[in-house]
């Protein structure tokens, strides 16, 4: 796990988003538990609190449940919940895009060109 000093993104903030993606992803499967929260702050050599508060905060959003002296654990996730997350990220990861362009200068053709270029390119990769 990557973490940002610099990111202007609280510590707390960039550890929920990384373990949110890691469970949308698959990577963390239903009932499978997260570090322990002691063990990640060490890891991470950060506060016990930040790292709570990203497990609090998985918790609210339904990713993950507490159990007691166990640690956080996956929850079963609905595909189209999963479908609407991921389809949230894209919006916002293109919204980020589209301001970036228009600082950029970019025409709405330009930019067009540029994700086909970007989306050809990642198939080719993948194959």
């Amino acid at each position: 796990m990557q973490l940002s000093q610099n990111s202007g993104i609280p510590i707390y903030q960039q550890i929920a988003d990384s373990f949110k993606t890691d469970i949308l992803t698959g990577k963390f499967k239903q009932g499978e538990y997260l570090p322990s929260i002691r063990g990640l702050a060490k890891d991470l050599k950060i506060s016990v609190i930040t790292t709570m508060k990203a497990y609090e905060q998985l918790e609210e959003e339904g990713l993950v449940t507490a159990a007691q002296g166990k640690g956080y654990y996956v929850n079963a996730q609905n595909s189209e919940m999963l479908k609407e997350q991921h389809l949230r990220k894209v919006e916002e990861a293109l919204t980020d895009a589209i301001n970036s362009a228009n600082i950029a200068g970019l025409s709405e053709k330009e930019l067009t060109e540029m994700l086909k270029a970007l989306y050809e390119f990642s198939r080719e990769e993948e194959r």
